[in-house]
């Protein structure tokens, strides 16, 4: 695409006939070649989380989605969870975070994508934890298609397995592990 600096002021009041006209160029006005803005939030110079203490979270969510389990679109909802030993926090996380980042901005969870309403990192001292959090449990396909294009984006091994839960089973645990919905 073809695109060329305005001569001057003056020009700017010109329609752009005028401009083809006497140039033979055309200024186009940024707004009018911005495809679509992106519905979800960008990181640019983001902090790496494995320069992040323990206890520390980050999350990405679409906009109007709190990270929290009581948000309305956050209710009937789960997540696709990934947790890595001690060892993996320099082998793997700020990969697997970034990646997972790239996913979100990038829908790339094709006709699914909309089902994703964020993701978290935790870092924690025995082991940090990545999840995809989504708003409907009882979709089964797209949570399955979201799990397993993730797992794929990761490079997770196939014989790996990563489980889903539901917000609604992890707010009622009674012991330290909530059980999956979903495994892939």
């Amino acid at each position: 695409m073809a695109t060329a600096e305005p001569e001057s002021i003056s020009n700017a009041s010109n329609s752009e006939e005028e401009k083809s006209e006497t140039t033979g160029q055309v200024v186009v006005n940024p707004e009018d070649y911005i495809k679509h803005p992106l519905q979800n939030r960008l990181y640019n110079h983001i902090q790496l989380s494995s320069n992040l203490i323990s206890g520390c979270d980050y999350s990405l969510f679409k906009d109007g989605i709190e990270p929290m389990w009581e948000d309305e679109r956050n209710k009937r909802g789960g997540r696709w969870l990934i947790t890595l030993s001690k060892q993996q926090r320099r082998a793997d996380l700020d990969r697997f975070w970034l990646e997972t980042l790239l996913c979100l901005v990038g829908e790339a969870f094709d006709d699914h994508s909309d089902d994703v309403c964020g993701a978290v990192v935790n870092i924690r001292t025995k082991g940090d934890k990545l999840a995809i959090w989504t708003t409907d449990y009882d979709n089964k396909e797209a949570i399955t298609h979201i799990g397993r294009g993730w797992k794929e984006r990761l490079g997770v091994a196939p014989k790996l397995l990563i489980g889903y839960q539901s917000h609604a089973d992890t707010a009622t645990k009674s012991g330290s592990t909530t059980k999956n919905k979903f495994v892939v």
